[in-house]
């Protein structure tokens, strides 16, 4: 239970006194609200003890009497709204007019209640401020951590284009430097290194240009009836040669009707992120076996590796947005750490799931269901 902070201006006592009557013991709930709201009552009987009051303590809502011996309500409402608190006020007055009422709104008063009021008035105007001012604070909370998330984003993004570029900028100038001498052979590492991390950096921008056209909603999709088995092999010849390279032996089984109404396109992209993975955390003489199965009213998608595995906590962070698994077993392999946030975003459009099973130096299983539309 959240107390919100309730300061009823007015110089008629009975008036707050009343308040603090009518709002002892309500509370405020909606099913958007983690918890219910009650209020606690703070009195001023001038708008300069409703100044000296907001300057010294948190206040949520304030009741504000237009009439009152010095400076008026309007007033009060004014130096608020100068010094930007973070409150909801609604005015409460038996002289309203409707230059008050511009003036008011002008100011940044949320609503008016005329006086005299009745208990269930003022109960359903402070329930309706209250929401109002949950909603307002949980906008401006979400725009925040928005605009953290896409710092965080821009930050990982410049250092993985910058650590490649300064690593083939050093080599760069080394051979133009002619460090190892005249002979272009004396080179041929620093250029295999380029060269890869240039790969690398193109495979970041390809996974990029995906993501954008996942969130974005832009890219085109083409749903058609598709031969699921059909993608998988195509993306385990892709995988080939580099399998051979390590001795990879990679099978294909698929179990009754695998066709699923989907666009090739993005189920190559599971196909291919799911593979390559395998194949590239894979051991030396491992395997790789992919199943694809008619569950009914879902498809099943299960690539399986004898690969090096991860713990279980890595297994919690590596659909997030740039995140490779780093150790001594790693540290070859080269990734733009995009491939499985874009895969489960590909999958959860289509309303599916993807889960992962993983034991250190045992391999990994990432399973795939997709529901029939």
């Amino acid at each position: 239970m959240a107390t919100l902070q309730v300061l009823v201006v007015d110089d008629e006592p009975g008036i707050r006194s009343g308040v603090v009557r009518i709002l002892q013991n309500f509370t405020v709930g909606y099913p958007f609200m983690d918890e219910d709201f009650d209020f606690a009552v703070i009195e001023a009987g001038t708008g300069e003890q409703a100044i000296e009051l907001l300057n010294s303590r948190p206040i949520d809502v304030v009741l504000l009497d237009n009439k009152l011996p010095g400076m008026d309500g309007i007033e009060v409402l004014e130096y608020i709204n100068k010094q930007k608190y973070d409150l909801a006020v609604m005015m409460i007055t038996s002289y309203a007019s409707l230059d008050l009422a511009i003036r008011a709104t002008k100011n940044g008063a949320y609503n008016f209640m005329p006086k005299p009021f009745t208990p269930q008035e003022l109960r359903a105007s402070i329930e309706n401020v209250a929401k109002h001012l949950f909603l307002k604070r949980m906008t401006r909370k979400m725009q925040a951590e928005g605009k953290q998330i896409r710092f965080q984003f821009l930050s990982v993004l410049s250092h993985e284009l910058k650590s490649p570029l300064n690593a083939v900028e050093g080599y760069l100038k080394m051979m133009q430097e002619k460090q190892l001498g005249d002979n272009i052979d004396s080179y041929a590492t620093m250029i295999d290194r380029s060269l890869a991390r240039l790969k690398g950096m193109r495979n970041l921008i390809m996974d990029l240009l995906d993501l954008t056209r996942i969130e974005s909603g832009k890219k085109e999709r083409r749903l058609r009836e598709t031969e699921l088995p059909a993608i998988a092999r195509q993306a385990m010849d892709t995988m080939e040669p580099y399998a051979i390279q390590k001795n990879v032996k990679m099978t294909l089984q698929s179990k009754g009707n695998t066709t699923l109404l989907a666009d090739a396109d993005e189920m190559e992209i599971i196909f291919n992120n799911l593979v390559s993975n395998a194949v590239k955390y894979n051991k030396d003489n491992g395997q790789v076996n992919v199943l694809i199965e008619d569950q009914g009213k879902e498809i099943l998608i299960r690539v399986s590796d004898t690969g090096i595995g991860m713990s279980k906590e890595d297994t919690q962070k590596i659909f997030e947005d740039f995140v490779r698994i780093k150790n001594q077993k790693t540290k070859e392999i080269t990734g733009s750490g995009l491939g499985l946030s874009i895969l489960k975003r590909m999958v959860e459009q289509y309303n599916g799931t993807i889960e992962v099973e993983s034991e250190p130096d045992v391999g990994s299983t990432f399973t795939v269901r997709i529901p029939r539309q």
